[in-house]
């Protein structure tokens, strides 16, 4: 008999991946619902800190471990990273950029982590076949976004646009050190005090900016809020963090294919926001290139 590799634990890993991709496809429709009311570092700091505390409060209540305080440094420099960056960021771009657009670019995290795995010492060497694939990668952005520029605010647009990249630098950074770290804390615990203090981060920002003094809620944005915390958060960032101690990073990046799709067409149904061939050919383009990048092997 031989030994198969799809052990419980590689089981459980893909399943965790899965509902990454449907999870996180539709959050985007949310915060951008969530922005209609809630301004964006503290809707981001809201989701986060809240989704934190509960998973806290209830591993607590389990008897299960908490990593000690000596790991609450490094977990905090990946909260910053990964939701600090890596979400807060994409929040404020929705402010300008539509939810499905957003999503689309927001897919190139997977060049971000291909290119800083390539000037690591110890990452992998930069093919000729990924080198083609981030080229088709960027000229699919490019022909995303020029046109918009020449529609309504277009500086407003462009640091969007920024903004989604800066998204797309903090995760990649961030996954890459949580990959490479060898604490052996409880994973779900450990990525409840990355949400918990990243959003603290947030949520001071947000104070900071001034933000406070503009925040409302209905019933509509307050509900949007509740999904981000118990779906997006709960139950997809820890689904990610799980998936990604267990499966290769090139392969977890992938996540990236199925959430513009699931963003574009949820804006384009339930927000109407405009989607044109032009937008579908240079989407496509964009995943293109990401096919090229990823490794094969993966």
């Amino acid at each position: 008999m031989c030994a198969c590799p799809w052990n419980p634990r590689l089981r459980k890993a893909w399943l965790a991946w899965i509902l990454v991709c449907l999870l996180w496809g539709t959050t985007y429709l949310c915060i951008r619902i969530g922005l209609e009311t809630i301004p964006p570092f503290l809707l981001a700091g809201f989701r986060w800190t809240t989704a934190g505390a509960l998973i806290i409060a209830i591993l607590t209540a389990r008897g299960e471990t908490i990593p000690p305080r000596s790991e609450w440094p490094a977990l905090t420099v990946l909260g910053i990273l990964l939701l600090g960056f890596g979400n807060g960021a994409v929040v404020w771009a929705e402010q300008t950029v539509p939810s499905g657009l957003t999503a689309v670019l927001v897919a190139t995290v997977p060049f971000w982590m291909v290119g800083l795995d390539a000037v690591r010492t110890d990452g992998d060497v930069l093919t000729a076949r990924r080198v083609v694939g981030l080229l088709v990668g960027f000229a699919g952005i490019v022909l995303l976004v020029w046109p918009e520029l020449g529609h309504g605010d277009a500086h407003g647009f462009m640091k969007g646009v920024f903004a989604s990249q800066l998204a797309c630098a903090g995760w990649a950074v961030g996954s890459t050190y949580a990959r490479r770290r060898t604490s052996r804390e409880n994973v779900l615990a450990a990525a409840a005090l990355e949400m918990f203090f990243g959003g603290l981060l947030l949520v001071a920002v947000g104070v900071l900016a001034g933000e406070w003094s503009s925040l409302a809620f209905t019933p509509r944005t307050g509900g949007a809020l509740a999904y981000l915390i118990v779906a997006g958060s709960v139950a997809g960032f820890s689904a990610y963090v799980y998936a990604l101690k267990h499966l290769p990073i090139a392969t977890v990046s992938v996540y990236a294919y199925v959430n513009p799709v699931i963003a574009v067409v949820l804006g384009t149904l339930i927000l109407k926001e405009s989607f044109s061939w032009r937008m579908a050919v240079a989407a496509a383009i964009v995943l293109a290139g990401m096919a090229l990048v990823r490794d094969s092997s993966a």
